[in-house]
């Protein structure tokens, strides 16, 4: 297997565990629920590691998984910037109140979202990072695009029990249990996250390529699997419709913007060859 092939290997085992997840219930689901996060958290690092080498990865883990951590125990301890929430004992052993596997879930997302990001914002695919302009956009599209994964997140885990809020009003319409504080918290956090990756990841983060195709589909499965769950599997209209609204800022840009280079790459002539005559 090639370095190319192992993003996709992980992927399609990701998305049979997730697909398995509405299958299951009680202590299986909530061990799958961890099963699942560990195999983003090696798919979106793993892929980090392989197509930008080890300053990346480790700049990854660092902000994301050392960031997530710390901003989660912030949260537990004192309420900001989610609101005052608390975790079950259900997804796992927990440092500081904290359960493990919860930073690993924003390391997870975070990186297909930046590299989301970076597609849209990079008018070709290898083109070179410039401007603050650019640079702010970047930061504020792939906040909004972890950010926006939350409104399927919160919804379900609050459903399935895993956290709880002491206070969770104000609350979005159709979503009781989780107050906007937690969205909010989450796009701050998000910002910070990804402001924070450019420049400790170095330049190869800044440009997307081929080797990006596996997290891209991340991005898009997540999209489409989690509006499909959320509306048919799970019986949570509420959070279908508000993580279709906001994640769609991020996925669906995305979504044309692949299937326009796809078409491009379809109908672009091909290269004259020496000795090969031209159609008459």
């Amino acid at each position: 297997m090639t370095r190319r092939h192992v993003p996709w290997a992980l992927l399609a085992v990701l998305v049979l565990a997730q697909i398995c997840y509405p299958l299951t219930g009680g202590t299986t689901r909530a061990r799958l629920t961890v099963a699942t996060v560990v195999l983003g958290y090696l798919l979106s690092v793993g892929h980090a590691l392989l197509s930008r080498g080890p300053r990346t990865a480790a700049a990854l883990v660092a902000v994301a998984t050392g960031g997530g951590f710390a901003i989660e125990a912030l949260g537990v301890a004192t309420g900001f910037p989610f609101g005052s929430y608390d975790y079950s004992g259900e997804l796992g052993p927990k440092l500081a109140g904290v359960p493990l596997i919860i930073p690993l879930a924003w390391t997870w997302m975070a990186w297909p979202a930046w590299l989301a990001a970076v597609r849209l914002t990079t008018p070709g695919r290898r083109a070179a990072d410039d401007g603050w302009g650019r640079r702010v956009g970047r930061i504020a599209l792939a906040a909004v695009g972890l950010a926006g994964w939350d409104l399927f997140l919160d919804p379900q885990m609050v459903a399935e029990g895993y956290w709880v809020w002491r206070g969770a009003t104000p609350a979005l319409p159709g979503l009781p249990g989780v107050p906007v504080s937690n969205y909010l918290g989450w796009l701050l956090f998000a910002v910070l996250l990804m402001a924070a990756l450019r420049p400790l990841a170095g330049p190869a983060v800044a440009v997307t390529d081929g080797r990006d195709d596996p997290m891209f589909a991340l991005y898009l499965w997540t999209y489409l699997s989690s509006v499909l769950a959320h509306a048919v599997f799970l019986r949570l209209p509420a959070s279908a419709a508000w993580g279709a609204a906001g994640m769609a800022l991020a996925a669906v840009p995305l979504a044309v913007t692949l299937l326009r280079a796809r078409r491009h790459h379809a109908v672009r002539p091909a290269p004259d060859r020496p000795g090969v005559d031209a159609p008459a």
